[in-house]
């Protein structure tokens, strides 16, 4: 097929824009090529060459791109660079995570050749240690599948028999038919600096030594929630790594580096990008994930928490960390628009789950100025209470406000830092399924809160739809948000609301 010059150096977004056409009016690829035959069939793309297309491997020839126009009722110069609208070369997610992507167009400039050069200057440049960008692809990942993780949930069911509460002496046995010892050393929390520089008390908790040593701190005696937790990780890594021999620190405090009595030393602060690093990052995350899911088996705890109208305290009954419900809720849950984080002093994320597209004020690469100082999560950091928080935000989001519902609370580490955890939900979807303009309401809600200064008493028309909505997916804080007045939040202080802004 002879292709002009012309139309090879204006067509950088075209495959993008036809997947997107497709699938907007709900056509399949087959779907596509038979609509073509019937217009033209010696011009029609065949399915193979279409999804190339698509993909940015293959241009198609002007009379192909006729073909494709005429079924869309386009004009062809639609389908070139100079008329490309945001919304057009945006890619498609469907029911995926809530997360907004960007369309890595034009393709031959990401391509694995390029990336593979340009990432790592990237990384060196901004200061992202190669630990930092590993936790950033994960989290897109976790994020990508909202948490939805089915073999690890076999894998520690296999293993757990779906047993819930597990205590710390049935987790010893079960490291005991594995063929595990258990072993016990004395270390205490020292002052240490993260990657921002910022002071904490930092301490190791635990690490399995091959080939098949689980080592545990002395201080976890005392508080058997942590144990088992610790215990379940160190489960996880021998059963879904078979005991590899790499070793596993589990560490508490900000930091993550660390100096063990023995002179070894934890995971390191590298500037590289290494393969084998992101590699073992995320099997951390699989042996986290595998630890929560054996302590909190999917079908019993998600009826607990249908009982409890998803309380925190229901980390009481079955012994574990309010760390480990929070972030279980967001994987168990049937409703799939949650977030979670868990953030330290001055202002730093160590964990971030953002199923809801929620924006990020800020993560743990680094700090800023002008952060929204009206996050329930932030505003708790600083504030000497260990009272629980429900608090309803609204907040200016792509695709116009939406209104969110969380609950924080205050807890200590193991090294005794202060940190506050947060679950929260988006609540705009579920309006829309209750036959709800989702985003006028907020609009409406915003707007009332702009008035007060940032804050204002529900009105009773968005509280009834609300509590409503609340009864609806049994979470009870959703409702004790309801008790006070709502917050207009912001990603960041130079898009703040208000009037006056919080930050001029």
């Amino acid at each position: 097929m002879k292709i002009s010059n012309n139309l090879l150096r204006k067509s950088h977004f075209l495959g993008t824009k036809i997947r997107n056409l497709r699938k907007n009016n709900h056509l399949t690829m087959e779907d596509l090529s038979s609509r073509c035959v019937k217009i033209n069939p010696e011009q029609a793309p065949s399915v193979s060459y279409l999804s190339m297309i698509e993909r940015g491997k293959r241009v198609p020839s002007e009379g192909m791109l006729e073909v494709i126009a005429e079924v869309f009722q386009k004009d062809i110069g639609w389908f070139m660079d100079d008329s490309s609208a945001d919304a057009e070369i945006t890619p498609v997610k469907n029911n995926r995570g809530g997360i907004a992507g960007m369309a890595l167009e034009p393709s031959f400039l990401f391509s694995n050749d390029i990336l593979q050069i340009a990432l790592p200057e990237m990384l060196a440049q901004t200061g992202t240690s190669g630990r930092q960008f590993a936790q950033l692809l994960i989290r897109a990942y976790q994020e990508y599948h909202r948490n939805h993780f089915p073999d690890l949930e076999r894998a520690a069911e296999e293993v757990g028999q779906k047993r819930m509460p597990m205590d710390e002496h049935d987790l010893i046995a079960v490291c005991g038919r594995l063929g595990l010892e258990v072993h016990w050393f004395d270390a205490v929390p020292e002052e240490m600096a993260d990657e921002l520089g910022v002071m904490s008390q930092t301490v190791v908790r635990s690490y399995f030594e091959p080939p098949n040593k689980i080592c545990l701190n002395n201080r976890l005696k005392s508080q058997p929630d942590r144990l088992k937790y610790d215990l379940a990780v160190h489960l996880g890594h021998c059963t879904l790594h078979d005991k590899d021999g790499v070793k596993s620190y589990l560490v508490t405090g900000r930091s993550q580096s660390i100096t063990l009595n023995q002179g070894e030393t934890g995971v390191a602060h590298s500037s590289e990008v290494n393969a084998l690093d992101i590699l073992q990052a995320w099997r951390d995350f699989e042996c986290s994930f595998f630890a929560g899911a054996l302590l909190c088996p999917k079908v019993p705890f998600r009826q607990l928490l249908d009982r409890m109208a998803y309380s925190i305290d229901v980390h009481k009954i079955i012994g574990v960390t309010p760390a480990v419900a929070m972030r279980r809720m967001t994987a168990v849950s049937p409703y799939p628009h949650w977030h979670y984080f868990d953030a330290y002093a001055p202002g730093t994320l160590r964990a971030v789950y953002r199923g809801n597209g929620i924006p990020l004020p800020w993560g743990n690469m680094r700090l800023v100025e002008d952060a929204c100082q009206h996050w329930a999560v932030f505003r708790m950091v600083n504030v000497d209470s260990n009272q629980d928080c429900a608090q309803i935000s609204v907040m200016a989001a792509s695709g116009g406000p939406r209104i969110y519902a969380c609950q924080s609370r205050k807890v200590s580490d193991l090294a005794e830092n202060d940190h506050v955890l947060c679950a929260g939900i988006d609540l705009t979807p579920a309006l829309d399924t209750q036959m709800q303009d989702g985003h006028g309401l907020a609009e409406q809600l915003r707007e009332a809160c702009v008035a007060g200064g940032g804050s204002a008493i529900i009105p009773q028309t968005i509280s009834r739809e609300l509590l409503r909505v609340a009864k609806i997916l049994n979470i009870g804080w959703v409702e004790s948000g309801l008790a006070s007045e709502a917050r207009v939040i912001c990603s960041r202080g130079a898009v703040c609301p208000r009037e006056p802004q919080c930050y001029s």
